[in-house]
């Protein structure tokens, strides 16, 4: 009798367990992850299975609570938006004051949940078709080749921080807010052929977003950009084809190049101009290769000031009219509506759930447990420190030279 209790007890767990992780993975619940589900409860002692049992037993009523707390996140969001179409001020009450619920349940003896960690590992591995790797540089450049022939100009890092300089000055861009950004964005040693998650000096780790560059564009931010700007972008390399002291390889270089663009900003421009359009767009060959742009001397440092010039655009129709580099840099990381809402009154106090995701949130472990307020603070702090940074200290300078050589221009 107690072993049959004890079996049935393996079984319900099992079944339990191999759901569980099917969600977890994102796999169908087959027979193969079952049997593989029994084993591993079958080597447990009775003691072990009592604790498992109580523990799998507190973690769903955990997760349910969790996924109560982020549909009422979800909820008030909607309603924001709802109201700031309607132009309605927000309160209190369209934000969840509280942060997400902590597990406070039993947990797994460390015996215990070195098998389980084990066993889920081997789980994640006999995936049949493992995901596929964040797209890289050398993704881009190859796609901009062969559905654009376009390869981007190299530059010296020193140059291309010039370029930038000259670029955001033209735009009104203060100097703290675009080096504070990178600052922020790329620690200070960012190259401004840089991907997220790989080092930019020793070239280690592995993508972790399609974000490139000194303001650490995403791909669909490229696609976004050139769908609006693309025509400038060809003006202003077509007046600098018609220079008449560049070198025939120059010039010729140039020609290519704006073949190239224009065929980007054509097939930027049939599409939707919605940004989940864009971020699907971007997958494609034809958008991944327009991300190459950042990359280029001519392009990039223009597609990349403009950026920065949107979101300061974006604040002066809600009347902030002066960005700090912090309050610019909460623009670009949260998106840049979301990121004003974040410095109003109650925005500043409610904890920064209100504003991301629920897979952002835990992912972007700077934001955790965190206010608007505190996360501007802590943006403050971070920047502070990668402003010392011999990069962020050349990209300084860039600007007092631009500042300089315009006013001894006038």
């Amino acid at each position: 009798m107690v072993r049959t209790k004890a079996k049935s007890i393996v079984t319900a767990l099992a079944t339990t367990l191999a759901l569980g992780l099917a969600l977890a993975l994102s796999l169908p619940p087959t027979a193969a992850y079952a049997i593989s589900t029994i084993e591993f409860l079958s080597s447990l002692s009775d003691t072990e299975v009592e604790n498992f049992q109580a523990w799998r037993a507190a973690r769903n009523a955990y997760e349910q609570q969790l996924d109560r707390y982020w549909d009422e996140v979800d909820a008030r969001r909607n309603e924001r938006k709802k109201k700031r179409s309607a132009k309605i001020p927000f309160d209190a009450s369209d934000y969840v004051m509280s942060f997400p619920p902590s597990y406070a349940g039993p947990k797994l003896s460390p015996e215990l949940a070195k098998k389980y960690a084990k066993f889920t590992d081997d789980q994640e591995k006999a995936q049949p078709t493992p995901p596929k790797d964040m797209a890289t540089v050398a993704d881009y450049l190859d796609a901009a080749k062969r559905v654009y022939n376009f390869t981007p100009e190299r530059l010296t890092e020193k140059e291309f921080k010039r370029r930038y300089a000259e670029e955001a000055v033209a735009l009104g861009l203060a100097k703290d807010q675009v080096v504070r950004v990178y600052a922020l964005e790329t620690g200070g040693i960012g190259t401004y052929d840089m991907q997220a998650g790989i080092h930019p000096i020793k070239k280690t780790g592995r993508a972790i977003s399609s974000a490139l560059g000194y303001a650490q564009l995403l791909d669909a931010n490229s696609v976004n950009e050139l769908s609006q700007h693309g025509q400038l972008f060809l003006d202003r390399l077509a007046s600098k084809a018609k220079n008449p002291n560049l070198s025939a390889e120059r010039r010729a270089a140039l020609k290519t190049k704006i073949a190239g663009l224009r065929k980007m900003y054509i097939n930027a421009k049939r599409q939707p101009f919605e940004w989940e359009h864009h971020q699907a767009y971007a997958k494609t060959p034809e958008g991944m290769g327009m991300h190459a742009l950042n990359i280029d001397g001519d392009v990039g440092p223009m597609m990349q000031a403009m950026k920065l010039k949107g979101l300061k655009d974006t604040a002066l129709k809600f009347d902030r009219p002066d960005l700090s580099g912090a309050e610019m840099e909460l623009m670009n990381l949260s998106g840049p509506v979301t990121g004003l809402e974040m410095m109003m009154p109650y925005g500043r106090k409610a904890p920064v759930t209100n504003s991301f995701t629920r897979r952002a949130y835990y992912v972007n472990k700077m934001v955790v447990g965190l206010t608007g307020e505190q996360l501007l603070a802590e943006l403050d702090r971070r920047m502070d420190d990668s402003m010392k940074t011999p990069g962020s200290q050349e990209f300084a300078s860039a600007f007092d030279s631009v500042v300089k050589g315009r006013t001894a221009g006038r």
